[in-house]
């Protein structure tokens, strides 16, 4: 065999290697397959897979299904028109079973496209609606209106949001001082009330004693009043017995029992 003829075979065979290896495509696990012939979308998602095509005319793109992160840091003003600097997580993922349609509706720079703008206007439609030092007590509330906000908008993409997470709100520092005074003047306006609350409950207390103890004064009394043997047993009751060493004139004179019984 000629030296040309060499050469051309091999050649040819690594033309035909190349033909073959360029229409093969293995689509990864976590990922979706998308063909297209002369560019246009053609059939649906791809799953993950070992693929042969004809390069010429077709090309097999791939999409990453997994959940992404995507961290912002923006700026937004409150309704009572404060500026916070926020720090803001979000975990999304396609829906594989129409990524076919993202890449055609969209394409692969979804996430700057779609993604990023919705976050911002998702997260500034909401600070909007709360005031600044409302905004830190209720953090949890604002979250959970974004991510509802942010789900809605990404539907359509094919997008599903998976969580939202409010990482950092910052005000300035001389807001902050007022928020922080603001606390600890209704922090102690709270105690005072309390405290208020607590003497007003001791005085009605004392009230109570008071006329539970007058109730039963008059009782007693007007029992008393009307039963003369009461009023002997009350002396008894409250008799030492002793009796006084000396007696005069003026000083009255111990209560004896008259009755002298015959102790024979």
């Amino acid at each position: 065999m000629s030296t040309f003829k060499y050469l051309l075979l091999c050649g040819a065979a690594v033309v035909a290697g190349f033909v073959v290896y360029s229409s093969i495509k293995v689509v990864d696990t976590g990922y979706r397959g998308i063909k297209t012939h002369f560019g246009k979308v053609i059939g649906e998602s791809l799953p993950e897979g070992f693929y042969v095509y004809n390069p010429i005319t077709t090309e097999i793109h791939q999409m990453d299904t997994k959940v992404q992160k995507y961290t912002h840091k923006m700026a937004a003003y409150t309704k009572d028109v404060q500026q916070a600097d926020l720090k803001i997580s979000v975990n999304t993922s396609l829906d594989p079973t129409k990524v076919h349609l993202l890449f055609q509706e969209v394409g692969v720079t979804y996430a700057d496209k779609v993604i990023a703008p919705q976050i911002s206007k998702a997260v500034k439609d909401t600070i909007g609606k709360w005031e600044a030092d409302q905004l830190v007590s209720n953090r949890e509330k604002a979250t959970d209106e974004i991510f509802t906000s942010l789900k809605e908008a990404l539907l359509p993409y094919h997008i599903n949001t998976q969580n939202v997470v409010i990482e950092n709100i910052d005000y300035s520092a001389q807001f902050e001082r007022a928020i922080e005074e603001k606390q600890i003047a209704t922090q102690d306006a709270i105690k005072a009330k309390n405290r208020t609350k607590q003497v007003e409950e001791e005085a009605n207390q004392k009230v109570l004693a008071a006329k539970a103890e007058a109730e039963s004064m008059r009782i007693r009394s007007q029992a008393l009043s009307q039963n003369q043997n009461l009023v002997a047993y009350e002396a008894v009751q409250r008799w030492n017995g002793q009796l006084p060493v000396n007696l005069y004139g003026a000083a009255p004179i111990p209560f004896i029992d008259a009755a002298i019984r015959d102790v024979r």
